[in-house]
Order: structure tokens, then sequence, then C-alpha cells
């Protein structure tokens, strides 16, 4: 069985960035169950499994245009220092947040400066080339 549009499939992947770093995993665990082609996964890995059979294994290179995106120079947004947990007041620190439509959305300390924080509303992906290994576990 080959994986065709709108085909249920289940992989186990390793995602990687170029650097080697491993940012998720579901080796020895439960497949990612998913439709192609329903935008349940990012576009890049979606288009990428058309064609792969049954236990058919391989590496994807996915652009950031095609994963999270670019990192958008307007996602950043100045907050007043007292607005952050104590513990979230240092570059690097992730913090949740209720934006305007009430969704809760995760987003890192860029910067502080004085009495403000500057904080990153981009993925924390966007930007990066993302490498999936994937093997093919179900395909109906």
């Amino acid at each position: 069985m080959t994986i065709a549009a709108g085909s249920t499939i289940g992989i186990e992947y390793v995602l990687t960035l170029e650097d080697g770093t491993q940012v998720d995993s579901n080796v020895g665990g439960d497949a990612l169950r998913f439709q192609q082609g329903s935008g349940q996964i990012i576009p890049g890995l979606d288009k990428e499994l058309i064609g792969m059979q049954l236990d058919e294994a391989k590496q994807v290179r996915v652009a950031p245009e095609e994963g999270y995106g670019l990192v958008d120079p307007e996602a950043f947004t100045e907050v007043p220092l007292d607005q952050l947990p104590e513990d979230a007041r240092k570059p690097g620190m992730e913090v949740m947040a209720r934006n305007d439509q009430g969704h809760v959305q995760q987003l890192r300390v860029q910067k502080i400066e004085g009495d403000n924080a500057t904080l990153d509303v981009n993925h924390p992906l966007a930007g990066k080339t993302l490498i999936f290994d994937v093997k093919i576990l179900e395909i109906e």
C-alpha cells in the first residue's frame, strides 16, 4: 500500500535541527496518526510522505517556509517587567499568555531592558530548517 492524498497514516519520527539538536521524537511510543493532506502536520513533511510505503523510512528536510514559517519581525511585543512571573524575568525563559482571542500561546523572553521585557511571539521553531527521520508504521 502506498500513501496517497487522504490516506490515514501512522509514523514514527525523530525531529532534529541542522545543528543536531533533537527537538522531538515518538520512537518507542505511539505512532503519530493523521490524515495525509488534511493540514494536521506541517506542509513540508506532509507532501514528502506521498508515495511512501509501509515500513519505508527516509530523512526529510523541511525549509522554514514549509515548516513553522520565517521569523516575523512584527511578532515581538514589549511589556512591563512586573507583568512577568519573577522566575521568568531573564532572556530565554518561556511564559504562557492568553491573547486577545482567548487562546493560550507560548512566548519567549527575548531581552530585558530596564523595567521592560521584549517577548517573542513567533513559534519556537520559526526560521529553522527541520530534519525529520520518519518511518511509515501504518497506512489505511
